[in-house]
């Protein structure tokens, strides 16, 4: 991985400041995708601790500068979890936002990948995921650096 990219896929910081900071003058909007109740994949699931089948919040969302995806996310969040927390309200706000305002929060480890976006129309080179955690509260957080940020902020392919 070129050192660009680790700067990008390495990061522990917040992703949505980041990625305001380094599109300039291009405007950011999160562009909520989907978000429901419904079964994690078996990894997801796995990541979390939950049994295979148990349902969870998921939200996808595209993180775009000038209306342009930059970055496809995929959060999942166990309903006993949840405790009293509306996540369904953020609607297109960044989940990053909230988690990073919390002053116990705990983020795991990050693994990383170089498999295609879980999103069909989505191409990007790298892809990482960890587990953010606040009290009982735990998130697996899952982001897809997209080709068109590659292009915008002329990042080698690699």
């Amino acid at each position: 991985m070129s050192p660009d990219w680790w700067r990008w896929v390495a990061s522990r910081d917040s992703l949505t400041a980041r990625l305001i900071a380094a599109g300039g003058p291009r405007t950011f909007r999160v562009r909520l995708l989907d978000q429901r109740l419904g079964r994690p994949h078996r990894d997801e699931a796995l990541a979390l601790g939950l049994p295979h089948g148990r349902l969870a919040w998921l939200r996808e969302v595209a993180l775009c500068l000038n209306e342009r995806p930059w970055v496809m996310a995929r959060s999942v969040v166990p309903l006993d979890g949840l405790h009293g927390q509306r996540l369904d309200r953020l609607g297109e706000r960044s989940l990053g936002h909230w988690l990073f305002r919390q002053p116990d929060l705990v983020r795991g480890p990050l693994e990383v990948a170089d498999r295609p976006a879980a999103f069909p129309s989505a191409r990007g080179p790298w892809a990482r995921r960890s587990v953010f955690r606040h009290r009982r509260f735990a998130v697996l957080v899952q982001e897809y650096f997209l080709d068109s940020m590659m292009d915008d902020l002329e990042l080698p392919s690699r």
